[in-house]
């Protein structure tokens, strides 16, 4: 008996090394392949290909993307509205995200002229429209799209990623 599990092992001892190779070899084979693939799905472009495909096609290299930046624009704006049915005063905080350091930059440095701009676009503004949350969104985006082209004025490569009302009164 003592004969036939010295067989029955050295037989198992080389079939077990065997099968240890092959896994071993297959775990590599898919770490490999698992890698190659992270990389091209991750790695996308090199920095340098990136920056020489954006200069081919004419565009100016995005600036990188940072952390959210909030920005309020103080004090609060306040404007009369044109008469109508609803004329009176709207009282609006406006707060300002970025991912750019340089877009607060721009803003802080240029305030006299981003407010001014701002306050035309307000005061141009029809109350009973500013009292659906349509005429809210609308005037959001107006914000952002005039604040948008006096950056592009200012030459800033940063943009604005929103607009926040953080007090909006109407009397």
């Amino acid at each position: 008996m003592a004969d036939e599990k010295d067989i029955a092992g050295e037989e198992q001892a080389p079939g077990g090394k065997k099968k240890l190779i092959i896994i071993i070899a297959a775990v590599v084979v898919l770490l490999l392949v698992g890698g190659g693939a992270a990389f091209f799905l991750l790695g996308g472009e090199e920095e340098g290909e990136e920056t020489a495909a954006t200069e081919e096609a004419g565009e100016a290299p995005a600036a990188e993307e940072g952390p959210a930046l909030y920005h309020k624009l103080d004090p609060p704006f306040i404007v009369n509205l044109p008469s109508g049915g609803h004329a009176g005063m709207l009282q609006v905080a406006i707060e300002i995200r970025t991912h750019h350091q340089s877009v607060v930059d721009t803003l802080t440095t240029n305030d006299p002229m981003i407010r001014h701009n701002l306050l035309n676009l307000l005061e141009e503004q029809q109350a009973d429209v500013l009292l659906t949350p349509e005429g809210v969104t609308a005037l959001q985006e107006a914000v952002q799209t005039n604040l948008g082209e006096q950056l592009k004025e200012l030459n800033e490569p940063g943009e604005i990623k929103g607009v926040y009302f953080t007090r909006f009164v109407m009397q």
